[in-house]
């Protein structure tokens, strides 16, 4: 992008028996646009004996966004949804005033050897939405709009841009995109985007301003309607952004909200177990953490 503001590297981050690669949030960044945390899962490869096994757990105040280029995750949650997301297929989950979920290997892979990687992204709600009844959507990879322009692929994960409209049901005006190619050229697509915008470079490199940069960096634009750079060959990056809240959200855990009070509020629900259970997966959970590094 000709007009970098920030830059920020992957940092290593512990879910439980995974590292993951944290972007957001940042300390000098806390959100782009209604983006409020991504983590860039993998890739590792998993044994027979290893599985990815998240424990039930609690979400308010947001949606959450999982989006798969390797591997298989079955996902439970307290709506009674027992769904298998696969690469390029989007599960899209909003938590609204509270939901439970689990995120494991599915039963026919527990003792296959298996590759993951992916991105968990979560999307902060609209003031106004933060206690809306929770939802689940699965959107297939063939539903998800996708076309070519000159050598670039792009893909509409969610939201929209290009006069397009992903058929992902979000909340606020936002867009993920995704851009390949396998030439080097210049890409110039400042116009179709609004707000703010970030670049993820997933594959390859991208150059600006007589800068190389590679993957595993979040590259912050100062102005998304600036956005132009140089995308180098065999290259896979991810643009997403949107219209910023007014309001602060705050983060806690698994929790967001604009209000801190709401945040204690599911934090105690939690520690004495009165959400709602996922029905076949109650049995285990991950407990509240004695000490939130987040």
């Amino acid at each position: 992008m000709s007009n970098i503001k920030l830059i920020i590297e992957e940092r290593a981050a512990n879910i439980g028996k995974f590292m993951v690669g944290r972007l957001l949030p940042f300390r000098q960044k806390r959100m782009v646009g209604p983006f409020i945390y991504i983590d860039h899962m993998g890739p590792v490869k998993l044994s027979e004996r290893e599985n990815f096994d998240v424990l039930p757990h609690p979400h308010i105040g947001l949606s959450t966004l999982t989006f798969l280029f390797e591997g298989s995750i079955m996902h439970r949650d307290t709506l009674g949804n027992e769904v298998e997301i696969k690469p390029g297929a989007v599960n899209w989950m909003t938590a609204g005033k509270g939901i439970v979920h689990s995120e494991r290997t599915p039963e026919y892979l527990r003792h296959s050897q298996l590759y993951m990687h992916g991105l968990q992204i979560w999307v902060a709600l609209p003031k106004d939405l933060e206690l809306m009844e929770p939802q689940f959507s699965h959107i297939e990879e063939k539903e998800i709009p996708s076309w070519t322009e000159g050598d670039l692929q792009f893909k509409l994960v969610a939201g929209e841009a290009f006069g397009r409209k992903s058929p992902v049901p979000v909340f606020s005006k936002l867009f993920m995109l995704e851009i390949k190619s396998k030439t080097r050229q210049t890409v110039n697509i400042g116009d179709e985007l609004y707000g703010e915008s970030g670049l993820y470079i997933l594959h390859g490199a991208i150059e600006s301003d007589g800068n190389v940069y590679d993957p595993k960096q979040l590259l912050v634009a100062k102005d998304s309607t600036l956005c132009e750079f140089t995308i180098q060959e065999n290259s896979t990056i991810y643009i997403f952004g949107g219209e910023p809240f007014p309001e602060e959200r705050f983060i806690d855990w698994n929790f967001v909200s604009s209000s801190k009070e709401r945040i204690e509020e599911a934090k105690q629900k939690w520690i004495s177990q009165s959400f709602d259970k996922i029905e076949g997966d109650e049995i285990e959970y991950i407990p509240y953490p004695t000490f939130n590094r987040k």
